[in-house]
């Protein structure tokens, strides 16, 4: 079974990390980093997992101890090269205009960088800001082979529409701090993008709206509930409903039993982080609560270093952590007044669809236009089942999954692209002769008289 984890250098000299496993189509999987010398350690929390070991050959591979609910073996991780498909793919020059911009958001005072791809033509267009889920992701959200925004962005745009898509705070061009931003702060980000696309000369300001994925769905949201007016639409695509604290241990739960966890250690992990979620609650203070969630993570796990413990503890005292175990999308749904198009994926672990689609459609009493849609199949990514992904060079290459986008890009259209008259020829015939009369010589004279 495959381990693929990344790690993304932060402006802050930290690193954010994230765990796939696609034969089981685990995508995305928060991981803490510690690392103390040569020596690294890989905790992730949603999995019971962890990886302890050395760096070499300059980073170059990772050896050490992998251990999960009932394994423990010797694992080296080595460092990814693209795929021989990937690498002779070559990128052609797109059927529309790309432009590396930058953009500000004035209220937190960051300087934004990101891709404005524009159709081909006179304009004006539609218009949409991408916005990206959990973590900080690049402008494209690349995870490994795959560019989930990539695709989107240039699919959209091939078809009529522009799209704004950049880097999270901190990430790539992007300024700021992602680790302390809350999902609040992130509103700001996607609402500074449709203050930008609104400056350009072509692009249609009375139809830009948000396509958000997985929490960037709820920041999408939440900013079309703080300003009525500013958004046409939103595209939500893996929203959640739940409180965010729900979110979690959901996640967790079905993490766990898809590793093989028995019922018991499923059961006995979910009551550690309902636990913890709950000293967070009561505990206003960060230091205290940091100390108490520290202890209780060693009091459950001898084996853990205590470093490793408090680091973890922090993690779950963030800013972000905090806004998020206490939100709750249903509290601000009903403001939202725009048209709603709501996607969720059957095969998606991160966020059930069932469940969530059904919150977010009864939470929309504001919106008189929502369209809300389980895909079969299509997992957090919005990739297809990997028997339906492409052929590149001989090999299998994930994508994003064609029913959703076509559905994205009508839903769109529909609602912003105005139908053009069709000229029409109209063939006028040369009036009819009037039937000639006879009129007698007599009559003739007699009128003439």
């Amino acid at each position: 079974m495959d381990l693929v984890i990344t790690l993304v250098p932060l402006s802050n000299g930290t690193y954010y990390a994230a765990l796939d496993v696609p034969q089981q189509r685990i995508n995305r999987m928060p991981v803490e980093v510690e690392t103390k010398g040569d020596g690294i350690t890989l905790k992730i929390e949603q999995a019971g997992s962890s990886f302890v070991g050395k760096i070499e050959n300059g980073g170059a591979r990772f050896t050490g101890t992998w251990q999960q609910p009932g394994l423990k073996a010797p694992l080296v991780l080595q460092r990814g090269t693209a795929s021989a498909a990937t690498a002779r793919r070559a990128r052609l020059t797109p059927p529309y205009r790309e432009e590396d911009v930058f953009f500000a958001n004035t209220q937190d005072k960051l300087r934004l960088g990101g891709t404005l791809t524009v159709p081909a033509g006179v304009g004006p267009f539609p218009a949409v800001v991408l916005v990206s889920d959990t973590g900080p992701q690049d402008r494209d959200v690349t995870v490994q082979e795959y560019r989930m925004f990539g695709i989107l962005a240039d699919y959209l745009t091939r078809r009529g529409i522009a799209v704004l898509r950049f880097d999270d705070r901190g990430v790539g061009k992007s300024s700021g701090n992602y680790p302390n931003a809350t999902t609040a702060d992130l509103v700001t980000d996607a609402q500074a993008g449709l203050a930008f696309l609104r400056s350009r000369s072509l692009i249609d300001p009375q139809h830009i709206g948000f396509v958000g994925h997985g929490e960037g769905a709820n920041i999408a949201l939440l900013a079309a509930a703080q300003q009525p007016q500013a958004a046409a639409f939103v595209v939500s695509l893996a929203g959640y409903g739940l409180p965010g604290r729900d979110v979690l241990l959901q996640q967790q739960g079905e993490i766990m039993r898809l590793i093989g966890a028995n019922p018991e250690q499923v059961k006995a992990a979910l009551a550690l982080n309902e636990h913890m979620v709950d000293i967070i609650r009561q505990t206003p203070n960060d230091a205290q609560a940091r100390n108490k969630v520290a202890s209780l993570i060693q009091q459950n796990n001898s084996n853990i270093d205590p470093g490793m413990a408090r680091a973890r503890a922090a993690h779950f005292t963030s800013p972000w952590s905090r806004y998020y175990l206490d939100f709750d999308p249903k509290n601000k749904l009903p403001d939202v007044q725009c048209p709603v198009l709501a996607l969720n994926g059957t095969a998606d672990l991160e966020v059930a669809a069932s469940t969530n689609l059904s919150i977010l459609q009864k939470g929309l009493k504001g919106s008189h236009d929502i369209t809300a849609q389980k895909l079969s199949g299509v997992n957090h990514l919005f990739q297809p089942e990997e028997k339906d992904w492409p052929l590149v060079n001989g090999q299998q290459q994930p994508n994003f999954s064609p029913k959703a986008l076509e559905i994205i890009r009508a839903w769109i259209v529909e609602r912003t692209v105005q139908p053009q008259p069709v000229p029409v020829t109209v063939k006028r015939e040369a009036p009819a002769k009037p039937a000639s009369k006879k009129v007698s010589k007599t009559a003739f004279q007699k009128t003439a008289s």
